[in-house]
């Protein structure tokens, strides 16, 4: 088969859906509620952090990008709360403002977390490899745009809608390289690794039983004469 017959597996859409389910996946798991998106993706020409709370990350390697998550001030409390709640803080501990740095700082851990688990299943489905920087949160307060350059040179960039468990909206933009992946041969991806189960066949192996035979302690013997103990 020619290189132009070889099937295009992954594009710019498919590595979009690959990074919402990514953001899907985590927050829903981290806030214990369901968080969805929009079917429907829009084709922008630029991406820009807005109010109330932007965050964005680049990434680099085997293609370059920039991620972006707008959350407005409902949905980024919204899930500051379930998050700590789920793990078992108590809501009188809890701030109440979105300007504060605490939920600034629990938004960057979010996204980190969703970048992370990306970056992941690009290294096991794609077989390459990308880096990400450490997530940058910016509380905006005002009617203000900026743009991230990510120094693309054929850019393309999508958003796309998220609705948290309460119905409260936040937005996903993401700008990359136009690229194509394509299926060289067959192979089967790596599966993700379950930490639960690893964490369960940890604590279920049975301790190893020290041995006492009679060769094991002359050996252990001869070895304490050849040191002159």
């Amino acid at each position: 088969m020619s290189h132009q017959d070889k099937p295009v597996v992954f594009g710019t859409e498919d590595l979009l859906m690959s990074l919402c389910n990514s953001v899907t996946r985590v927050l829903s798991v981290a806030t214990q509620s369901q968080v969805h998106y929009s079917g429907m993706v829009q084709r922008i020409s630029k991406t820009c952090l807005k109010p109330d709370i932007g965050c964005f990350v680049l990434f680099d390697g085997g293609f370059s990008g920039l991620v972006i998550i707008n959350f407005s001030a409902s949905a980024a409390m919204e899930l500051y709360q379930s998050y700590l709640l789920s793990m078992g803080m108590s809501k009188d501990d809890l701030v109440t403002s979105y300007t504060s740095d605490e939920v600034s700082n629990v938004m960057g851990e979010l996204m980190n977390q969703v970048v992370g688990d990306f970056t992941g299943k690009i290294r096991r489905e794609l077989q390459t490899h990308i880096t990400q920087n450490q997530p940058k949160m910016l509380v905006l307060n005002k009617q203000v745009m900026l743009s991230v350059d990510a120094n693309l040179d054929n850019p393309e960039a999508r958003r796309v809608t998220f609705y948290t468990g309460n119905n409260n909206i936040f937005y996903l933009e993401l700008a990359m390289d136009r690229t194509e992946f394509i299926k060289l041969y067959d192979f089967e991806a790596q599966e993700a690794p379950d930490p639960d189960a690893l964490m369960a066949q940890s604590h279920n192996a049975p301790a190893p039983v020290p041995s006492t035979t009679a060769s094991g302690d002359s050996d252990t013997d001869d070895l304490l004469k050849s040191l002159g103990m």
